[in-house]
């Protein structure tokens, strides 16, 4: 089967065709959009702001090929700090109106304006004051003139030499409810900590990850004080396990720090017998807690002489230790 496809993909006839046609929907998605954007006017700003205000929830509704593009709205507003749902317009007339509140706001989606499965939910919305945007093509549909806000698509032809399939529209409700989306995030000041908050998992969850959640705290930090001899000093790298000790001065601020690497440049017969002052590295490099953790391996990769072990510093002390291993642990790579 694998080789058929080959062999048919070889037809350079054919491949030219494929292209030409992928081509022909991307230019016409991508014209569609730069049209839309040029459009936007305070309609838009007034949707962000309604849907800034809300107390409950955005419901987001569309039927079909618009319900999908509904659902992925609604995740998105979601994940960015806008507590949001899809609703299935049909399964709204059996019950799931229940879902909807007077403190909730209504997203409709439909290319037509005239989807006749959004008839009792846009009554609903009306008989208990519930506010609506829309996101139609036509400003004279029923949807359109319902709604408090209409949100009209540019008249994009849909891709396709029969021009039936919702291509090109649905191409432009998901970019403007992205826009919606990243409008209120903004609006709200929504930080990269809020976002890992909803986005603990995967690629991104990792990326978002800070020293904090990673460091060892408490007895496993290795630390010494009162300028010991590195006979004792050595006792407790050995305990530790890092590999290393940080010097503190009186205060209990980081003054240096003495690593395998330096006992091996100060080997001698009285190494024992020497004073940590004596040995340390001076200085050292170090991080603070609410630093994003990939920020810290590229410091450790990137420097002139790469390192493994940082220590954890907050208003000049050390609270904590990181590892290479611990942020390869925690994926973040």
């Amino acid at each position: 089967m694998i080789s058929q496809v080959l062999q048919l993909s070889d037809d350079n006839s054919q491949v030219q065709t494929d292209v030409e046609a992928g081509r022909r929907v991307l230019d016409l998605a991508s014209d569609a959009i730069s049209q839309l954007s040029r459009e936007l006017n305070g309609d838009f700003a007034r949707a962000v702001a309604l849907f800034a205000q809300v107390k409950g929830r955005i419901i987001v509704t569309g039927m079909g090929k618009s319900g999908h593009i509904a659902s992925k709205i609604a995740a998105t507003f979601a994940s960015t700090g806008a507590p949001a749902q899809y609703v299935h317009p049909a399964e709204a007339s059996h019950g799931d109106l229940g879902m909807i509140t007077s403190e909730d706001a209504i997203l409709a989606l439909s290319n037509s304006g005239e989807t006749k499965e959004l008839s009792d939910l846009l009554q609903f919305s009306r008989r208990f004051s519930i506010p609506m945007v829309a996101i139609t093509s036509r400003a004279k549909s029923t949807l359109a003139e319902t709604a408090d806000i209409a949100l009209i698509l540019s008249d994009r032809p849909e891709a396709g030499a029969l021009g039936l399939a919702p291509t090109t529209s649905t191409t432009m409700t998901l970019a403007l409810g992205d826009a919606i989306a990243v409008a209120l995030l903004e609006r709200k000041g929504f930080s990269a900590q809020d976002f890992h908050t909803f986005h603990p998992g995967g690629k991104l969850g990792q990326q978002l990850v800070r020293v904090r959640d990673l460091m060892h705290t408490g007895d496993e930090v290795p630390l010494t004080a009162n300028n010991p001899t590195m006979r004792d000093a050595i006792l407790i790298m050995a305990e530790k396990r890092f590999g290393c000790i940080g010097v503190q001065d009186k205060d209990g601020k980081l003054i240096g720090i003495v690593t395998d690497g330096d006992l091996r440049r100060h080997m001698s017969n009285d190494l024992l017998d020497r004073h940590v002052e004596d040995i340390m590295t001076q200085t050292p490099k170090t991080t603070t807690p609410d630093i994003l953790a990939m920020e810290v391996l590229n410091q450790m990769n990137n420097a002139d002489h790469p390192f493994t072990t940082i220590f954890v510093e907050d208003e000049g002390k050390p609270v904590g230790i990181v590892h290479m291993h611990d942020l390869l642990r925690a994926g973040i790579a």
